[in-house]
């Protein structure tokens, strides 16, 4: 059982930068899945949510109407996309998948992690 995420990098202020999260050994479609953060000195904090059907969505304050989350249970994987970066939204990204269909903010809800993807937006 493995989320394997991709796409960070550099980036800068203004950019836009698409992470990719893929599930191994299980199938996503049972899951709510979600993207956090954690920057540098700070406490990992949710970013986004989606249900198992990408039918409802969730948004930290601090990125809606930037980032959107979004999925393709045909390949396992769901995405995170990023526009109108900025320097605070640099930290290391996870992804996450919780059993069950409602929705999740809380890491300790969330069953399966990522090994994380770094995004860093700075010029």
């Amino acid at each position: 059982v493995q989320l394997q995420a991709s796409g960070g990098g550099l980036v800068q202020p203004g950019g836009s930068l698409r992470l990719s999260c893929t599930a191994s050994g299980f199938t996503l479609d049972y899951y709510t899945v979600g993207w956090f953060r954690r920057a540098p000195g700070k406490e990992r904090e949710f970013v986004a949510a989606t249900n198992g059907n990408g039918g409802s969505t969730y948004y930290a304050d601090s990125v809606k109407g930037r980032f959107t989350i979004s999925r393709n249970n045909a390949k396992n994987t769901l995405y995170l996309q990023m526009d109108s970066l900025k320097s605070e939204d640099t930290a290391v990204y996870y992804c996450a998948a919780a059993l069950g269909v409602g929705l999740r903010v809380g890491e300790y809800e969330y069953d399966y992690w990522g090994q994380g993807t770094q995004v860093t937006v700075s010029s």
